[in-house]
């Protein structure tokens, strides 16, 4: 029973790690204004880092504005959430 409790803890603390220490906001630089993209939120309703993070948590090796435009403006218009117009991201 105590190895039981011990590997559901392990993968407790390994699953929910990346939750803990990912940043509320995260600020973009781009060439056409400042995106601020509200990471803690898109947690909390996403409930799936692999909708972003495609290997593991952590950094997106691919970001940039091909990258973005494809993974977050395109998942923003399927599930009809979300701002898909230029000025709706981007701050100047």
């Amino acid at each position: 029973m105590k190895k039981i409790s011990a590997v559901v803890a392990m993968f407790a603390v390994t699953a929910f790690a990346g939750a803990a220490f990912a940043a509320d906001v995260i600020e973009l630089p781009a060439s056409f204004g400042k995106v601020t993209f509200p990471h803690k939120m898109h947690q909390e309703l996403l409930k799936d880092c692999k909708k972003c993070h495609t290997a593991a948590p952590g950094k997106i090796a691919e970001l940039g504005k091909d990258w973005a435009h494809k993974t977050c403006k395109g998942c923003h218009a399927e599930m009809k959430k979300g701002p898909v117009g230029c000025k709706d991201c981007h701050k100047k």
